[in-house]
């Protein structure tokens, strides 16, 4: 797959911002993020009446609607200023990106895509560049058509993006922002969220990124019937609650990556599952969902492994616990994690305490930490930029050693994408849950 760039060009807002609105100071939770512009590819089909000239019409409509979404969305328009914390609102424009893919159409993508993890990343520019926002369009001689989308992430967090998305699509779709559907999205959360007066608390040491030398990243598909009977095994009468299937899904992938540290270190750890969750809902009075901005946490389970043996003689433990143990410790903390009432005064510290743990057991490394972030429930197949629905979702490879969850186009299965160590990667790609539980052709 060959991906030529054949245009390139700021999108700038279809009004100019309001000089009030120049400056955007971030949160406390915006200015302790990664400096990366996370990436989604959203795919549409060929339908027929996709010629050249129809092409162009929808990349035409895409960079209308995208200027004049824009004016909501004004700071992804703007720049990011590092040493002052703050978004430079100037209007300077989104990066666009027009490609034209040869060598292949879009349904051999899909039809290989595993195959195709590698090559993805070409379908969404502007990784390393200063735009808050890059957006690639990617043209295919079949009339197929990818989107590409980064986004920085000390200023949106996936939801944040997931409210653009949708605006952006919205306004192409109905002719302009006008249209009730829209989202008017807020930009305010620096004033909700106090850091009470204090300075900025210093982070401990992040998790390094394992770049493209170390890492790999790879897609497993668990299906709406495999997911049912995981539900259905790992249930136990004394639950509060069924538990979800992303729950168990996490917990699966959970118990496999056990596994592999047990063949890595002749003995079980003690390991941490952190699952990103969304404050918006949690915090009293709740936010609604258009305020944009990073208010993400972490809910983490614990699984301790006991000691054993007796007097000075410990005994390693080698196996790994029951898949309902592990469910059972993720709906805990899913549960507490919800009920637990946050202020906005409370939101920093609580995030930052979260973090500060996960961080230091990974400083220590006597400790597993698994990080897993979901995607369900994001409405990517009801995406309609005006021409239908996208057949497809996808992530590219990430730096981070993570487990990201997105729904499939049936809405209820799971496609795991598993960013991991080179070396343990295979190792955990023939375990035996993730063999019996995910579609074998998408190992």
């Amino acid at each position: 797959m060959e991906v030529q760039i054949t245009r390139t060009k700021l999108i700038k807002p279809s009004a100019p911002t309001p000089p009030h609105l120049r400056i955007l100071k971030l949160s406390p939770v915006d200015q302790i993020q990664y400096s990366i512009k996370p990436a989604a590819l959203l795919y549409y089909s060929a339908d027929g009446s996709a010629g050249a000239e129809e092409v162009e019409r929808r990349i035409n409509r895409l960079e209308t609607s995208l200027s004049e979404t824009l004016t909501r969305f004004y700071p992804l328009a703007g720049r990011y200023i590092e040493d002052g914390n703050w978004i430079d609102c100037n209007d300077e424009g989104v990066e666009y990106f027009v490609a034209k893919v040869k060598g292949c159409r879009l349904s051999e993508v899909l039809s290989r895509r595993d195959e195709m993890i590698d090559q993805l990343s070409h379908l969404a520019g502007g990784e390393f560049t200063s735009p808050v926002l890059s957006i690639q369009i990617n043209t295919f001689d079949c009339g197929g058509l990818v989107i590409g989308i980064r986004v920085s992430h000390h200023l949106f967090d996936g939801f944040s993006a997931a409210c653009f998305i949708t605006s952006w699509a919205t306004a192409s779709r109905n002719g302009g922002i006008d249209d009730h559907e829209v989202i008017s999205p807020t930009f305010d959360l620096t004033s909700f969220l106090p850091a009470n007066g204090l300075r900025l608390p210093k982070m401990k040491p992040r998790p390094p990124l394992m770049g493209t030398d170390n890492g790999v990243t790879k897609r497993i598909v668990f299906d709406g019937a495999k997911i049912s009977a995981l539900r259905a095994i790992s249930h136990d009468p004394s639950f509060p609650r069924k538990p979800s299937r992303v729950e168990v899904v996490t917990a699966l992938v959970w118990r496999a990556r056990m596994r592999v540290s047990l063949a890595k270190h002749g003995h079980l750890r003690t390991s941490l599952a952190a699952l990103t969750m969304d404050l918006r809902l949690r915090i009293v009075p709740p936010l609604p969902p258009s305020s944009c901005g990073n208010l993400v946490s972490m809910a983490t389970a614990r699984f301790v492994v006991a000691e054993s043996g007796s007097g000075n003689t410990e005994v390693p433990v080698l196996e790994v616990p029951e898949l309902k143990i592990l469910v059972g410790l993720l709906i805990d903390s899913m549960t507490k994690s919800k009920e637990t009432v946050v202020t906005p005064e409370d939101a920093f510290p609580t995030l930052l305490r979260t973090r500060n743990e996960l961080y230091e057991a990974v400083e220590k490394g006597e400790v597993d930490v698994f990080m897993f972030t979901s995607w369900c429930n994001f409405p990517a197949y009801k995406i309609d930029f005006g021409w239908g629905k996208p057949v497809w979702m996808s992530r590219i490879h990430s730096g981070f050693e993570a487990a990201t969850f997105l729904d499939t186009e049936g809405g209820d299965g799971i496609e795991a994408w598993l960013s991991f160590n080179k070396q343990e990667m295979p190792l955990f790609l023939q375990d035996e849950d993730i063999l019996a539980f995910t579609s074998q052709e998408a190992l």
